[in-house]
């Protein structure tokens, strides 16, 4: 194999210490490795630098272990060359796992130019990211603590849900209140219906008769109380977004352009893949990469089912509600999604049009252009093909002879 880097380091990085292999190719061809044990201080990792800079490395290469891997890459990156490998591409052999030998085996496989480095995206989309990610999970608990509530109306035998649209809205928490202050009547909570849902009084009534106690009251008190602080936190952490996609305001709009992606998507697409679609090279590459194209399982000449792998989450979510979002909108992306539901499903469909999704994305922020939706809905020759072939064969089983003309 081609050796490309003479000197190079293989970093094992846990939680307290970094194990790492100076891989060096002496005069004669002669490989020498050093190894050497740094803690992940901070003190550690600039006696790790200052190493790797007397012994004229300019290049080293660890696994993406959790989070460990994240301080000595920002104490590293500024000077040398860091690549961050995806564990699955880079496992040692069976038998060979030592911290010090998987050391060595990264500085192995770097020194020949084997290995495929993990996107990195730059200081500014890395805060972006962890803003949208934290924002993410905070939905989720609210979600959770939502769900606690009406299981507690439920283990009541409370049924305002089932008449209710939305159980925390203005009518819905007036006697949700209502219930943990004392309470009980069901005709006076009744009452508390606002706008339209007076209309559903009578309802109400008979979905508020229930088994309500204290220590349900004081359940739902403690759950309310946490989506009451979660909603709060929600709100500031939507303000700092909205200041932090400020200068991204061209590529936000591009990809708000695409039908089913609404402002909440397209702030989380953003910070998971980008506005350099440079660091891509193609859209086939970040579809690759986002691992929402069919895997390649061919044998003997023959295809065979290709499994998606598993990739980067919290984009995958976002692709694939845009998608379900775009099925009902008349546009390519709709059709294109009703069309393979008949086929295949709606889950493996929303795959599809989630990877067209992305797809589009690429070309809009990569040209600097908004959605056009007259460039996406021309068919391709092979299915326009298809659905001639198709029409001629049902008019023909109809009983027409038809010749086809092409209209002027």
């Amino acid at each position: 194999m081609e050796l490309v880097h003479p000197v190079c380091c293989g970093l094992d990085v846990h939680k307290a210490n970094v194990t790492a292999c100076l891989r060096r190719v002496m005069e004669g061809g002669i490989i020498k490795l050093d190894n050497r044990i740094f803690d992940t201080n901070m003190r550690g990792l600039i006696s790790l630098l200052d190493w790797l800079k007397e012994n004229g490395c300019g290049v080293a290469a660890m696994e993406s272990t959790g989070v460990y891997w994240k301080p000595v890459y920002h104490v590293l990156s500024p000077v040398l060359k860091v690549l961050v490998a995806n564990p699955a591409e880079v496992k040692q052999r069976r038998g060979k796992k030592t911290d010090k030998t998987d050391a060595q085996w990264l500085a192995e496989l770097l020194a020949h130019d084997l290995i495929q480095p993990s996107f990195v995206p730059p200081v500014e989309i890395v805060a972006l990211r962890d803003m949208v990610r934290t924002r993410t999970a905070l939905v989720n608990n609210r979600t959770q603590a939502k769900n606690r509530v009406l299981g507690v109306l439920e283990d009541t035998n409370i049924k305002i849900s089932s008449v209710v649209s939305d159980t925390f809205g203005k009518s819905g928490r007036a006697m949700l209140d209502a219930l943990i202050s004392g309470q009980r009547d069901p005709k006076v909570l009744a009452q508390m219906a606002k706008g339209l849902l007076k209309k559903k009084i009578p309802e109400l009534e008979t979905a508020l008769e229930g088994s309500f106690t204290e220590h349900h009251a004081f359940l739902i008190k403690i759950s309310l109380s946490v989506v009451d602080l979660l909603d709060k936190q929600i709100c500031e952490l939507d303000k700092h977004i909205e200041s932090m996609v400020a200068p991204l305001r061209k590529e936000l709009d591009a990809v708000i352009s695409i039908p089913g992606v609404g402002e909440t998507a397209a702030r989380g697409i953003i910070s998971e893949i980008g506005v350099d679609m440079g660091r891509f090279v193609s859209a086939t590459r970040i579809a690759a990469w986002a691992c929402m194209c069919p895997g390649n399982n061919e044998s003997a000449g023959k295809r065979k089912k290709g499994r998606t792998r598993k990739g980067n989450r919290y984009l995958r979510r976002l692709l694939v509600e845009c998608a379900w979002a775009a099925r009902t909108t008349d546009s390519f992306l709709g059709r294109t999604f009703r069309r393979l539901q008949a086929r295949i499903g709606g889950k493996k469909a929303a795959m599809a049009v989630g990877h067209k999704i992305l797809v589009i994305i690429f070309h809009l922020i990569n040209e600097g252009v908004l959605y056009d939706e007259g460039r996406y809905n021309r068919l391709s020759p092979k299915v326009e093909e298809k659905q001639k072939k198709r029409a001629l064969e049902t008019l023909h089983r109809l009983g027409y002879d038809v010749k086809i003309s092409i209209a002027a």
